[in-house]
């Protein structure tokens, strides 16, 4: 299992790229099920996540060539419909490929993917919607079999849930639809920029969608499905990670490929503590722009509520926490997706943070430095939070289970080095340091 060896106190400066987005890669990739033709996905990160859902496609009957940078996918077996728990269990966006194989095959089974580190996350939406457009649903052991003989019907759906819309049912429901028989409206509808390029890439594979980015969208089903050739969006959470890191180190960083459009609430907020984000290139297509962080001296505290699209991401509030403990002043974070979603709360509490937690809001109060110390990550955010804290902290921070890190962010420890930071990736049972030295110059072509 490997750490991060993290010295505090460097300020970072320089230029990075940020990857392709992994929420929207995964549903992307889960919609080659619904084709013969050949899918191409450009400027897929190289992460854990990405490798797994590779590995489920190909026990599902799809040919994967590559698990990052260009990956091409054309289904060679239509029978194979059991999504086993064994690759499941590693993440629960497998269950994405619900939809297309009930389109397609008309039956998915699929391992129920139980909870997280951070709790109950159930996927009654999805199966609503299925059985909307017509499925039959039934748990045996452990699986959910969700069958649909005489195909699937269009239908008006409304997928709003006690915390919101859902990301991956609207995704699920959207592939579904896409093949059903007549028209599908779906009513609160996520409108995450990972659903708006799942619904561009199946456009153009041949679907009829529309109103995506919105909360309502209208698919006119189709007989079938064609190949397509799609580049994936960049990743919003790893450009506020990034933007977060030079932020608390009062660096001067550059990002390119940045989502400033589908990140307007987190600039907003960024704005209130005294973080400026400054688009200096790509105003024609902000969703693909390149962005400088600076920051104020000294930054003001903020209120923060966690809520679906265009809202402030609960993937997200981690680290912005982590930036809080260095506004000087009362923040309030309220967390309204996740309710339970503080695991990092207790550890940044070890390097010196002041955080008091009253069910799903935290009140940090700012100001005091933080220190370094041994910490545990429990989860992929959770992780990003405290390794953020380390850059910051004085002295040495060991962050530990830092393979949840590798499920959302491709190569971090290099990125960050090259910003100047030093971190050193360390194998625990033998202590050996296994990273790229500070400074080394990482590759950042999107077919690396």
């Amino acid at each position: 299992m490997d750490s991060f060896r993290i010295q505090g106190g460097r300020r970072l400066a320089g230029r990075i790229q940020i990857e392709g987005s992994k929420n929207a890669t995964l549903p992307l990739m889960a919609a080659a099920l619904c084709t013969d033709g050949e899918i191409t996905l450009r400027n897929v990160p190289c992460l854990s996540d990405i490798s797994n859902m590779a590995r489920l496609l190909r026990a599902l009957g799809v040919q994967v060539d590559g698990d990052c940078g260009t990956v091409k996918m054309r289904v060679m077996d239509h029978n194979k419909v059991h999504a086993h728990y064994d690759i499941v269990k590693t993440m629960r966006a497998s269950i994405c490929v619900l939809g297309p194989l009930l389109a397609r095959r008309r039956r998915a089974v699929i391992a129920m993917p139980g909870g997280c580190a951070f709790g109950s996350r159930p996927i009654d939406l999805h199966l609503r919607g299925m059985q909307a457009l017509g499925a039959k649903v039934e748990l045996s052991g452990g699986d959910i079999i969700v069958t649909a003989p005489d195909g699937l019907k269009g239908t008006t759906i409304f997928l709003g849930g006690p915390n919101g819309s859902t990301v991956l049912g609207t995704a699920n429901v959207m592939c579904a639809a896409a093949l059903a028989k007549g028209r599908t409206v779906i009513e609160c509808a996520a409108c995450e920029p990972e659903v708006v390029d799942l619904a561009n890439l199946l456009n153009k594979m041949g679907a009829r969608i529309e109103g995506a980015g919105g909360p309502r969208l209208v698919i006119h089903g189709v007989e079938q499905l064609g190949s397509a050739d799609h580049t994936v969006i960049p990743d919003r959470i790893v450009a506020g990670t990034y933007a977060v890191a030079a932020a608390v180190t009062n660096g001067d960083v550059i990002l390119e490929e940045f989502p400033y459009d589908g990140m307007l609430a987190v600039i907003d907020r960024f704005n209130e503590i005294g973080v400026h984000c400054e688009l200096i290139e790509g105003h024609d297509d902000p969703m693909h722009g390149v962005v400088r962080i600076t920051s104020e001296r000294l930054l003001h505290p903020t209120q923060i509520t966690t809520q679906p699209h265009p809202g402030f991401p609960t993937d997200l509030q981690a680290q912005f926490m982590t930036l809080l403990c260095f506004a000087v002043g009362n923040s309030i974070v309220t967390e309204k997706i996740y309710p339970e979603r503080f695991m990092h709360v207790a550890e940044l509490a070890r390097m010196g943070a002041q955080i008091h937690r009253q069910g799903p809001t935290c009140v940090v109060t700012g100001g005091t430095p933080l220190r370094g110390a041994p910490v545990m990550a429990s989860d992929l955010r959770a992780s990003a939070c405290l390794v953020l804290a380390g850059l910051a902290a004085e002295g040495e921070t060991n962050v530990s289970r830092i393979y949840h890190l590798d499920r959302g962010y491709s190569r971090m420890e290099e990125q960050l080095n090259v910003l100047g930071a030093k971190i050193e990736r360390v194998r625990e049972e033998s202590g050996s340091k296994i990273a790229a030295p500070a400074g080394e110059a990482v590759a950042v072509s999107s077919d690396a």
